[in-house]
């Protein structure tokens, strides 16, 4: 019998934890919440949720050493998976309310207010789900996830890219009046905007697809 990939979901203050250990569980992981170094550093998976603002879910994270948690089990090639706004704090910075927040610098990008006449961006919306997808694997054009957010990354900053020491992304997309980053697969680090453990089979499918990778 094979052994059950173990994954930490982080707690920092920020996040729907138990629903998210509830979704993990249903695709099969063996899941700890917690803010444990150790117990985050030695997972097969990291999942980093984050609900509300960038700059208090930034000071959360740092308040339990998560960047350097992110920062090793990267750089060891350990997976991490962000939800919510725990993918946006992954970019460079977040701008909420004119004030400029620096997030752990993953990718290079802004967090901004969508500009959009609705806001938040809240219910059920498909994606265009990049070529060559591992995480959208068995999922067609018209599945929808749900999202909760009113922030985005709204551009790829693609000329920057080549400085960073993580290559050739592949980048989902969705679009709520402006288009946004859905998702993002970067090797060892992905990534939603939407709430997987919210999803329904949908979410659940895309859980077991990344479940599956680190396992």
């Amino acid at each position: 019998m094979t052994a059950k990939a173990k994954v930490v979901v982080l707690d920092y203050g920020s996040g729907n934890l138990r629903s998210a250990q509830r979704a993990l569980e249903r695709v099969g992981a063996d899941v700890t919440v917690t803010s444990d170094a150790d117990a985050a550093l030695n997972a097969d998976g990291l999942v980093v949720p984050g609900v509300g603002a960038f700059a208090a879910c930034m000071e959360g994270l740092r308040s339990i050493g998560g960047e350097r948690i992110i920062d090793v089990r990267l750089a060891g090639g350990r997976p991490v998976l962000g939800v919510c706004v725990g993918m946006q704090i992954l970019f460079s910075h977040g701008v909420e309310f004119g004030v400029d927040t620096d997030g752990c610098g993953q990718w290079p990008g802004v967090v901004s207010r969508l500009d959009a006449p609705v806001i938040p961006h809240m219910g059920w919306n498909t994606v265009d789900a990049a070529t060559g997808s591992e995480l959208f694997a068995g999922l067609d054009a018209e599945t929808r996830f749900y999202f909760v957010h009113s922030y985005a990354v709204q551009k790829w900053e693609l000329e920057t890219l080549s400085e960073s020491p993580i290559v050739r992304p592949l980048v989902t997309w969705a679009t709520h009046h402006v288009p946004f980053v859905a998702a993002v697969e970067n090797g060892p680090l992905a990534a939603t905007q939407f709430h997987p453990e919210k999803s329904g089979d949908a979410g659940a499918v895309l859980l077991s697809n990344w479940v599956k990778g680190i396992s």
